[in-house]
C-alpha cells in the first residue's frame, strides 16, 4: 500500500473576512475530493486571512500513480482558482 501526501500552501487574494476565506478553501477541498478522490483538510493557518495550508492524501498501489494524481490536482488548483500557490510538497510512503 502506498500513501501519497500533498501539502499545499496558498495565498488568497480577495478574502476580506474569515468567512470569505472559508468559502474559497471549502470550494477547493470539495473539488479535490470529488474530482481526484482525495482526502482533504485545512491543516494550518486557519486564523490567517491571506494564507491557507491544505493537506491531501491518496491511497494506491503505486508511487508514480499517487504522485501523478497529486501533481494534476495542484495544476487544477492553479488553473481554476484565484489564488497563488506558494509551496507544494508531495511525498509517498510505502506500507507493507
Amino acid at each position: 500500500m502506498v500513501v501519497s501526501m500533498l501539502l499545499l500552501i496558498v495565498e488568497l487574494g480577495e478574502a476580506s473576512s474569515l468567512k470569505d476565506k472559508r468559502r474559497t478553501v471549502s470550494a477547493v477541498k470539495e473539488k479535490l475530493r470529488h474530482r481526484y478522490r482525495l482526502s482533504c483538510a485545512e491543516v494550518d493557518l486557519q486564523d490567517s486571512l491571506r494564507f491557507a495550508q491544505i493537506g491531501a492524501a491518496l491511497v494506491s498501489n503505486s508511487h508514480d500513480y499517487g504522485e501523478k494524481v497529486l501533481r494534476n490536482a495542484v495544476t487544477f488548483v492553479e488553473d481554476h482558482y484565484d489564488l497563488d500557490v506558494l509551496e507544494v510538497q508531495i511525498h509517498s510512503e510505502t506500507y507493507e
